[in-house]
């Protein structure tokens, strides 16, 4: 009984493009007509309750991002437009991606023929893998910059360069399937278009791997290492610096933890129903098991703006400010919208098992009456031969 809410028996066959046929052929006629129902009108209507509040929380989450960086300069750093570009492309998401699927599930079917399903995929996946790999960036960029060195001087060309290669490097894995090498077409509940997961062909299969690989499992390592150096950093100088760099620690540790959790929670699900409909049997995937990984995947635009900026110190405080919030100010003076810098510079020397550690760290939130930067120097003993 649960199960027929959700889809008609007689469409069970019909799910994820489980079929292995072209999803566009003998369709023409049925675009204008309309498709066979996968899921029930209850379904339909469930889905599009969760596309709607993805569209709208996604969306006015990313404006008061893209607000905050019109009218606060000080956000205008260099680290910062990687925050950009993410909310941009998420962003970009929900106006054209979220928004026809959204009407599609009010209706019950694709409601834009071949040509807007083929525009609906591209440009899908095209800003998916740009916040993707931008993510995965700028993992690297944080951990870069508090583990490997300290930059004395403001540098824009290397972050605009990732932001640019992050969609050239989308644009170079989402238009092959417009030239032949794969293609876009119905997935799920019929209201929303993908690459075509089921097509058997040799070609679609190496597209469907090479995609998997470099724009799902590489990222993910990226992100995995960087912050996982990060934590292991942040633990060595909380063995020095046991009060505020111990605070510090459980800050990031929460971070990590949340952004790891979420991304892996977005995309693994969809990652893992795209390889089983691919590798799988024919009907392993019901329509309800393939929708609720790609809306998951749709609910990193709401997500994004929520861990990478609203937790983010300075974004929080110009936030504030924006909405005329109540601020709580030091005993040294207002309140100051300069974040917290933290920079640990490790560099090992090993002398029979003794390690020469030098740790220097920046606080501007704490260090605001001018003291100059803490070092910590751990010198080996001297050997005798």
């Amino acid at each position: 009984r649960n199960a027929s809410m959700f889809f008609e028996v007689s469409n069970l066959n019909h799910s994820f493009n489980l079929s292995g046929e072209d999803p566009f052929s003998s369709l023409d006629q049925e675009w204008g007509e309309g498709s066979e129902e996968k899921l029930s009108r209850t379904g339909h209507t469930v889905v599009s309750v969760f596309l709607g509040s993805i569209l709208i929380f996604g969306f006015f989450n990313n404006l008061i991002v893209l607000v905050l960086f019109c009218k606060f300069k000080t956000l205008r750093t260099p680290v910062n437009m990687l925050l950009l570009n993410i909310s941009v492309s998420d962003m970009l998401v929900c106006v054209f991606g979220t928004t026809l699927s959204f009407a599609s599930s009010i209706r019950g079917r694709w409601l834009v023929g071949k040509q807007g399903c083929m525009w609906y995929g591209f440009i899908n996946s095209c800003f998916g893998i740009v916040s993707l790999i931008s993510l995965a960036v700028l993992s690297y960029d944080r951990y870069s910059t508090l583990t490997v060195y300290n930059k004395q001087v403001t540098d824009y060309r290397k972050p605009l360069l990732a932001v640019g290669g992050s969609w050239l490097y989308s644009l170079m894995w989402t238009v092959p399937p417009l030239l032949g090498w794969s293609s876009y077409g119905l997935e799920g509940a019929g209201t929303s278009c993908s690459v075509t997961w089921t097509a058997r062909s040799p070609q679609s299969i190496s597209y469907i791997i090479c995609l998997f690989i470099f724009c799902l499992a590489v990222p993910v390592l990226v992100m995995v290492y960087c912050y996982g150096r990060l934590l292991y950093a942040v633990k060595q100088v909380g063995k020095i610096r046991k009060t505020a760099a111990r605070k510090r620690e459980y800050h990031i540790l929460f971070m990590v933890i949340t952004t790891v959790v979420c991304y892996l929670l977005c995309w693994i699900p969809y990652g893992v129903v795209a390889m089983l409909a691919t590798f799988g049997r024919p009907g392993t995937v019901s329509p309800i098991a393939s929708v609720v990984p790609s809306i998951l995947a749709k609910s990193s635009t709401v997500f994004n703006p929520l861990i990478y900026i609203l937790m983010n110190k300075q974004f929080y405080g110009c936030f504030l400010k924006l909405f005329h919030c109540k601020q709580r100010s030091s005993a040294n003076g207002p309140f100051s919208l300069q974040s917290r810098t933290t920079v640990i510079q490790l560099n090992r020397r090993v002398y029979n098992n003794t390690i020469d550690g030098t740790v220097q760290i920046n606080t501007a939130d704490e260090d605001r009456e001018g003291t100059p930067p803490m070092k910590v120097k751990s010198n080996p003993p001297e050997m005798n031969p």
